[in-house]
C-alpha cells in the first residue's frame, strides 16, 4: 500500500510566498483583533498607520503563521494567530505605530494582541508598556535640548556682561545729563 500524501494547492503556496515577501521587507509587526470594526474604521486606521510608514492588513492565520515560521520568527507568535487577526507591518518607527493602535483602540473595539519588535515577542501588556515610552523623535528632541542648554547659558552669561556695561554707561550718561 502506498503512503498517503497531501497535495498542497499552488494558490496556497503562492499566498504564503506573498506573505513572506511582505513580512521580510518589514522590521516590526503588531498583531490586532479587529472584531467589531466596520470598513470606514479600518480605512481610517489604515490612513493613520500609513502616515507612520506602516500598512495594516487582515491576514489568514494559517498562512501568516507558516510564513513567519519559514522566516525564522519565534514560536511564541502562534498565540497571536487565534481568531480574526490583522497585522500592522511597520516600516518606520514601531513605537509610534503601537501608540497609534492603542489610541485607536480606546475609541473602537480594536484590541492589540501583541507584537514582534526587533525579534522580541511582546504580549498585550508589554506592547502597552512599549507604547508609553517616548518615540525616537521625542528622545532626540530631549537630547538636543539637554545638549543645547549649557551653550545657551554660556551665551546668556557672555551677553550679560556687555549689557550690564551698556546699562551702566547709559545710567551715568543720564545722570550727567540731568546735572
Amino acid at each position: 500500500m502506498s503512503e498517503y500524501q497531501t497535495k498542497v494547492q499552488q494558490h496556497k503556496i503562492d499566498a504564503v510566498d506573498r506573505y513572506k515577501e511582505r513580512f521580510a521587507s518589514a522590521k516590526d509587526f503588531v498583531f490586532t483583533d479587529f472584531r467589531g470594526l466596520n470598513v470606514a474604521q479600518i480605512s481610517e486606521l489604515r490612513e493613520k498607520l500609513g502616515e507612520q510608514q506602516a500598512e495594516y492588513r487582515v491576514i489568514k492565520n494559517s498562512f501568516a503563521q507558516l510564513a513567519f515560521s519559514q522566516l525564522g520568527a519565534p514560536d511564541e507568535l502562534a498565540q497571536f494567530f487565534e481568531g480574526p487577526t490583522a497585522v500592522a507591518i511597520a516600516r518606520g518607527e514601531s513605537n509610534a505605530i503601537v501608540k497609534a493602535l492603542f489610541a485607536f483602540g480606546k475609541d473602537t473595539s480594536l484590541k492589540v494582541k501583541g507584537a514582534l519588535i526587533e525579534g522580541n515577542v511582546f504580549d498585550h501588556g508589554q506592547a502597552e508598556a512599549f507604547s508609553k515610552l517616548p518615540t525616537r523623535d521625542e528622545l532626540l528632541a530631549k537630547l538636543m535640548g539637554s545638549m543645547q542648554a549649557p551653550l545657551q547659558n554660556l551665551v546668556y552669561t557672555l551677553n550679560a556682561v556687555p549689557q550690564k556695561l551698556v546699562r551702566t554707561l547709559k545710567a551715568v550718561a543720564d545722570q550727567k545729563a540731568g546735572e
